[in-house]
C-alpha cells in the first residue's frame, strides 16, 4: 500500500502523474501559455486570463515551487514581482503546442481555426518525433519506454 504526502503525490506515482499534479489543471496550463506569449506580471496574467486573484496567487506559487516559473522583483518601492518561465517551463512549449493542435483538429467547432506557424517565415508548424541516432522522424507507434538504471 502506498502512502500519500501533503501534496497528494505518493512515492510510487509515475512522472506523468507528478507532471499533471504540477501543471495539469486548467489555470496552470493557461498561465504557462500566457507566459510563453510574454506575459510576466500578476495583473497582466489576471487581466489576460480572467482568473480570480486568489487562484492566480496559488497557481503561480505552485509553479514557482515546482521550478516551472521564477519570481523576480522588478520594482523595489513598492516591491513588485514578475514571473518568468524557467528553462523547465520553456521546455513545456512542445506539449502546449501538441495540445493546441490536437484541440484544433479534434474539438474545434469550425468557427475558430488556430494555425501555429514559424514566426520568421509564416509556414505552418509541423510537430513530430526525431531520433538523433537514426536522423529520422517517426510516429507515436514507434515509441517504447525503458528505464535507465
Amino acid at each position: 500500500m502506498s502512502t500519500t504526502g501533503d501534496d497528494g503525490v505518493g512515492p510510487d506515482v509515475t512522472t506523468l502523474e507528478r507532471t499533471l499534479k504540477l501543471v495539469g489543471d486548467r489555470w496552470s496550463i493557461l498561465i504557462i501559455r500566457a507566459a510563453l506569449r510574454g506575459i510576466r506580471r500578476f495583473d497582466d496574467f489576471a487581466d489576460d486570463l480572467g482568473i480570480a486573484r486568489p487562484i492566480l496567487t496559488k497557481r503561480l506559487q505552485r509553479l514557482v515551487d515546482g521550478g516551472v516559473m521564477a519570481k523576480e522583483p522588478y520594482q523595489q518601492h513598492p516591491l513588485r514581482h514578475e514571473y518568468r518561465l524557467t528553462p523547465a517551463g520553456v521546455a513545456l512549449s512542445p506539449a502546449l503546442v501538441a495540445l493546441i493542435r490536437w484541440g484544433e483538429h479534434h474539438l474545434a467547432d469550425g468557427d475558430s481555426e488556430i494555425v501555429l506557424v514559424h514566426a520568421p517565415c509564416g509556414t505552418e508548424l509541423e510537430q513530430g518525433f526525431w531520433c538523433r541516432h537514426c536522423a529520422t522522424t517517426f510516429g507515436p507507434g514507434a515509441i517504447r519506454a525503458r528505464t535507465d538504471s
